[in-house]
């Protein structure tokens, strides 16, 4: 694999390349960085209890006092 500006490689106790940094003053604003990290956030997340949205937005209004929607 060839280098890559903004783009470092580490490797592990093995000497396999295992991990990744990227320079997001570089790549911050790249659109397929962005959705591959929404992904292994949507992962992280499976499992947890979910909400309705408008049960949400009503305790939302209740807390500050104001209609949302």
């Amino acid at each position: 694999m060839g280098e890559i500006a903004g783009i470092k490689y580490a490797k592990d106790a093995a000497g396999r390349r295992r991990y990744i940094r990227v320079d997001l003053d570089m790549h911050g604003d790249n659109q397929l960085l962005e959705d591959f990290l929404d992904l292994l956030e949507i992962e992280a997340r499976k499992g947890e209890p979910t909400f309705p949205l408008s049960d949400v937005i009503g305790e939302l209004e209740i807390k500050h006092g104001t209609k949302f929607l």
